[in-house]
């Protein structure tokens, strides 16, 4: 059977929060082993967050948010406030291929785990840095998280409705847009140094890497000095376009109309196929004009039956069309039951759950979720004796001194 792409290499990782656990995730999906580095003296906010399991107890491994982004990884807990906890992660460091972070830029220098010392270390040692803003410029040393950066990159200014108020773009696209743009990265750097032998650092900034989703935004400006405005669901290139209300509890079909042809099915569909040629509606343009009363229309034929139904009659009818899903929709899709989406592990203090797995799958290299999301410090033992090679006693000495906390 063949191996996994990333067979055989090992990642340092001091990532903590979303975007670099995100990244870190990617380099464990393609068969790395990697290696969180944690410590109760700063524990990472993902470990002290909700959704808990059972929704009854807290606790650092209890957490959904942390076990889904976490799988296939390791834990080995050190206090690098201490000396002797530096000296680990060093060592560490020297018996890895790749260093992620994700602090903002300085912290790892500050901490005296540099790009410059750990390249003592290691010479061929590929660093990348996931930071905020980059490791350069006036804003470099901000702290981010994801959420801001959707306003910073300027894709607020471009969500919403038609009132003109920017809005939030879903939970918190920053993260894990720049986890998967810096495991680009890294996987890059993985071929030039199969290639040269040399390893190299990489400086990401999250906010630019969010920017880069917005090219029709951005472009239009550079190329015609216009600033597009919000428009929610609406497409200035069809109609109707958008999410429309079902029957039952915040139900909601999506639907489009990419042509006068699909606009004359819809109305077939809708029983009223004299909308299509009134006036208000014949064209595209006539459409857009008058797009409230269009949708107030669609809206009138959706409100009277399910997602479901809707969704069936319109695609039966050629219309592209889906329900909108929820959580607990997605986790029962047949389309991505079918692909084998989801994966399930016992875990220890959680016991089975479901969790989302692997968006890929690849012919010659497989990629499994390898386990769940690990325990906190679980693995300091195999870590601190199987890479780094101290004797158990030492260990325990370690531990006493609490340096493995």
């Amino acid at each position: 059977m063949n191996k996994a792409p990333l067979d055989g290499i090992r990642v340092a990782d001091f990532c903590w929060a979303w975007a670099g656990p995100y990244g870190a995730l990617q380099l464990a999906h393609l068969g790395a082993e990697v290696i969180r580095i944690e410590s109760t003296t700063r524990m990472c906010p993902s470990r002290l967050i909700p959704p808990w399991a059972d929704n009854i107890q807290q606790g650092y491994n209890r957490s959904g948010y942390f076990n889904q982004y976490n799988q296939g990884k390791r834990s080995l807990t050190l206090n690098l406030k201490t000396e002797e906890g530096l000296n680990l992660a060093k060592k560490l460091v020297g018996k890895s291929d790749i260093v992620i972070e994700n602090f903002a830029a300085g912290i790892m220098d500050k901490m005296g785990l540099g790009y410059e010392v750990l390249r003592a270390i290691k010479p061929d040692i590929i660093m990348a840095a996931l930071s905020g803003y980059g490791a350069t410029g006036p804003e470099s040393s901000y702290v981010s998280y994801g959420p801001p950066q959707v306003a910073l990159s300027g894709m607020a200014s471009l969500t919403g409705y038609d009132d003109g108020i920017p809005r939030q773009a879903g939970f918190s696209y920053g993260d894990p847009n720049g986890g998967v743009h810096g495991a680009y990265a890294i996987m890059c750097a993985l071929l030039h140094r199969a290639k040269t032998g040399a390893g190299q650092y990489i400086d990401l900034s999250q906010r630019e890497a969010c920017a880069m989703l917005l090219p029709e935004g951005i472009m239009d400006y550079v190329m015609n000095k216009t600033q597009p405005p919000c428009n929610g669901n609406r497409d200035p290139y069809m109609a109707p376009h958008g999410v429309f209300r079902c029957k039952g509890d915040d139900r909601w079909v999506s639907l489009a109309a990419r042509d006068d042809d699909e606009w004359r099915r819809l109305c077939t569909v809708m029983g009223k196929p004299a909308l299509a040629s009134d006036p208000q509606f014949a064209t595209l343009v006539a459409r857009k004009e008058n797009e409230d009363a269009l949708e107030a229309e669609v809206t009138a034929w959706t409100h009277e039956r399910s997602a479901e139904e809707a969704t069936q009659q319109l695609q039966q009818a050629g219309i592209p069309s889906y329900p909108s899903l929820d959580g607990r929709d997605l986790l029962a899709n047949p389309q991505a039951e079918a692909r084998g989406f989801f994966v399930e592990f016992e875990h220890p203090e959680v016991g089975t759950r479901r969790h989302l797995g692997i968006p890929w799958h690849m012919s010659h290299t497989p990629c499994e979720v390898r386990r769940p999301a690990p325990m906190l410090g679980e693995a300091t033992e195999y870590v601190l004796e199987q890479i780094i090679g101290l004797t158990h006693e030492e260990v325990a000495v370690l531990r006493e001194k609490n340096v493995l906390v």
